[in-house]
């Protein structure tokens, strides 16, 4: 981003200079004046010269670094930092569908009513998660990593009881030690294979 730097302090150097040459041609006509016949007509056209050539020059810098200012701001824009991977987005409200204490085993996880912006977490990059239970996983309001990694022990245990025809899975197969890698942004051996499509 910064890689311009040299051209921008050339072109700093480059705007003194014409800002001294003004000030040197506007001198001269200012008190050159009053010695009638100190320049020639022929110096004074040269200077005139000069000064035009500088003026052009001096616009298509200050075009040139007008677009590398605003490239720089487009990478800006382009390159804004990633949220941190400890900190994930406030979930939205719990699904209603029941209430908290109906299940004496367990804890029920927090749930959402949709994916958020950007859409689901692919689920089937745990090992354990097909097609058919990242479906039922959505149902239950499960759509991304970080809150699969969130889990508590109780989280655990109510989310293996309600997993109709899949009971257990959570444990057996450890999504929350998959899922705390994926939540990072890393990769796990079975989340590879997933990736190049070795695997559905």
């Amino acid at each position: 981003m910064f890689q311009n730097w040299g051209f921008l302090v050339g072109e700093i150097w480059a705007l003194l200079a014409l800002a001294a040459l003004i000030g040197l041609v506007a001198g001269l006509l200012i008190w050159g004046g009053s010695r009638a016949g100190s320049v020639s007509a022929k110096e004074a056209q040269g200077l005139n010269e000069d000064l035009a050539r500088l003026r052009k020059s001096d616009a298509q810098k200050d075009g040139h670094i007008r677009a590398l200012n605003a490239e720089i701001e487009n990478l800006r824009l382009v390159q804004a930092p990633p949220a941190p991977a400890t900190s994930p987005p406030k979930a939205e409200p719990v699904r209603a569908t029941e209430p908290e204490a109906a299940d004496p085993k367990g804890k029920r996880p927090v749930m959402l009513n949709s994916a958020r912006p950007g859409g689901p977490d692919d689920l089937k990059r745990i090992k354990g998660v097909g097609p058919k239970l990242e479906e039922l996983c959505h149902n239950l309001g499960i759509y991304h990593f970080d809150q699969i990694a969130s889990w508590s022990a109780e989280e655990v245990a109510w989310v293996d009881l309600k997993l109709e025809g899949f009971k257990g899975r959570v444990s057996r197969d450890n999504w929350v030690a998959q899922a705390t890698i994926l939540a990072s942004g890393g990769e796990t051996a079975f989340s590879k294979k997933v990736g190049s499509g070795e695997v559905y």
